[in-house]
């Protein structure tokens, strides 16, 4: 394969993260970008130099000359579309999360084992360098964690996405933000998740969601994780993980880590980019090339799944 002829259904927010982080990949063009408003989908399309443009997802898959799609559509999609971009004999990334229930994550994964084309789900928190520092220092067996303490805050009383665009979705809790942290506890500690447990806060009248929940995890190896998510902190936005271990303190803020005293660590040298967004596309098409079971494989990633939907058992007992 010479270059990888790319589909990027969604063009919000994180479909434009995606857009220039491909740019950088050499050997990788996206022709085809499909979102819900014409109008707005072909100026990001001209900004970018993408030839074809469409509202409809089967239009791109139809195209021969389509080897990969990335979709960063809305959450309640992703399984549906992930398991036609596979029918249709297309790789697939699809953003975070894989699906909004356990059957649908589970969908996906049979139909990758079906097709054995490579298919992927975008927990970026596995390739951002503030986290690849502390896993190579996890395998280097320089670092043990004893607890991560993680906050995912932000300020959504409203159908917003990330450039204060509004949305046709809504945004989750648990099926969405959640499962960064749930998928990063398992895979740094290397153990299975062995306990969890969640409470949430009130039901907003609107959004139909709760805006408040904590979830606390336990790790076969011993380690443990408190996350406290909510949409109604107006303060500083996005998440921040605490990495307690035996012989330092880590505090990741995305691609940035510094020490527990917030003294930055250059981490610079981790990987070919600062960008994790870039890099997890990156592995991506490396996967491709390769004919390989990429990092953060739908299948590898599964076990999140099983958690979160042991979450939602949890909460829906306690209404």
């Amino acid at each position: 394969m010479s270059t990888i002829k790319v589909a990027l259904a969604g063009a919000g927010a994180f479909g434009i993260k995606h857009l220039e982080g491909i740019a950088k990949i050499d050997g990788v063009e996206v022709i085809s970008l499909v979102s819900r408003e014409l109008g707005k989908t072909q100026e990001v399309a001209t900004r970018f130099g993408i030839g074809h443009v469409t509202t409809n997802l089967a239009d791109s898959l139809a195209l021969p000359e389509v080897d990969a799609v990335i979709l960063c559509t809305p959450t309640q999609m992703h399984a549906e579309q992930s398991i036609a971009c596979l029918k249709a004999g297309k790789h697939v990334q699809v953003e975070i999360p894989l699906a909004d229930s356990l059957a649908g994550a589970e969908a996906v994964v049979a139909m990758q084992k079906q097709t054995g084309l490579v298919a992927m789900c975008g927990h970026t928190r596995r390739f951002n360098p503030s986290h690849q520092f502390v896993h190579k220092k996890i395998a280097a067996g320089a670092f043990n964690i004893q607890q991560m303490d993680v906050q995912t805050y932000f300020f959504r009383r409203t159908n917003m996405n990330a450039l204060g665009q509004a949305r046709s979705w809504t945004d989750h809790l648990l099926w969405h933000h959640a499962a960064h942290t749930v998928d990063l506890f398992r895979y740094q500690t290397g153990g299975e998740i062995v306990q969890a447990h969640a409470v949430q806060g009130p039901i907003h009248p609107n959004l139909g969601i709760a805006m408040d929940m904590s979830i606390q995890l336990k790790s076969s190896t011993g380690a443990i994780c408190t996350l406290s998510l909510s949409f109604n902190n107006d303060g500083p936005l996005g998440t921040v993980f605490r990495y307690i271990g035996d012989t330092a303190t880590w505090i990741a803020r995305y691609d940035d880590l510094f020490t527990g005293k917030e003294e930055k660590i250059d981490v610079s040298g981790v990987d070919v980019s600062m960008n994790g967004i870039e890099l997890q596309d990156r592995e991506f098409f490396a996967a491709i090339r390769d004919g390989r079971e990429p990092n953060s494989s739908v299948a590898g990633v599964l076990p999140c799944y099983r958690v979160l939907h042991q979450l939602e058992q949890q909460l829906g007992a306690q209404a």
